[in-house]
């Protein structure tokens, strides 16, 4: 339940990073924990005004409001967070990626008593666990899932590339660079490899061998792998 892949209607393939359970649940136990704070002051400030009990209950009925809409009015005003999700970096989002409407939202909430409250959590800990999509039964009514917006490192976005124990390097030239040029040389080649979008490719050749102060009659796809895998090899020498 990492993440899933969705298609849009302008056929653009969309890599959802779904929630962690337990980053979730950390979120729901933060906004507990606003909401107690919240009685507490209002408990507070009840006690000081030295009220009768009919008036007092009145109050506490009236105050209670917002915690009652708690969830439904932070993900409309806050764009699909609450400060639980907020913290964590959490979202709702429609399957497509895109922002929820206020029917979604409010779907997602009304859902909610059966969710959460009825059952203390344990149907929309099933349904989260099943699903794959990490929609408990709002977020499948609503079409919405909820999403981490957590960056993922992968071994694209760092300058690691595999080179195997017997590699020679071939341009002594790369130890001229620094990790952030290679960094961006690499997310750069990689992004415009996996496109098929060669012109960013001869860019970047002309770049690089800029850079180096060299020429080379090697092919600019070839060229800028080696590069890569040179300045790797003698990083691994320091």
């Amino acid at each position: 339940m990492d993440n899933f892949q969705i298609e849009t209607a302008q056929n653009v393939t969309i890599n959802q990073n779904v929630a962690h359970l337990s980053t979730r649940i950390g979120s729901f136990l933060i906004d507990l924990l606003f909401i107690v704070g919240y009685y507490v002051i209002i408990i507070l400030i009840m006690n000081a005004l030295n009220l009768d009990m009919g008036n007092m209950w009145a109050l506490m009925m009236l105050l209670s409001l917002p915690v009652f809409f708690y969830n439904l009015l932070f993900e409309v005003l806050m764009n699909g967070q609450s400060p639980g999700k907020r913290i964590n970096q959490l979202r709702v989002v429609k399957l497509d990626g895109s922002k929820p409407t206020f029917g979604s939202y409010l779907l997602r909430w009304m859902l909610r008593l059966v969710d959460i409250s009825l059952a203390s959590g344990s149907v929309a800990l099933l349904t989260i666990l099943l699903n794959g999509k990490g929609q408990r039964l709002g977020d499948l009514a609503a079409g919405t899932t909820v999403v981490s917006e957590k960056k993922r490192i992968t071994l694209e976005d760092t300058i690691i590339a595999d080179i195997p124990l017997d590699y020679k390097p071939t341009f002594p030239q790369v130890t001229t660079l620094s990790d952030t040029d290679i960094q961006t040389i690499k997310g750069l080649y990689t992004k415009a490899k996996k496109n098929g979008n060669h012109n960013v490719i001869l860019k970047l050749h002309m770049k690089v061998t800029e850079l180096l102060e060299l020429k080379t009659e090697m092919q600019p796809i070839d060229f800028i792998d080696v590069v890569i895998k040179d300045y790797n090899y003698y990083t691994q020498q320091m």
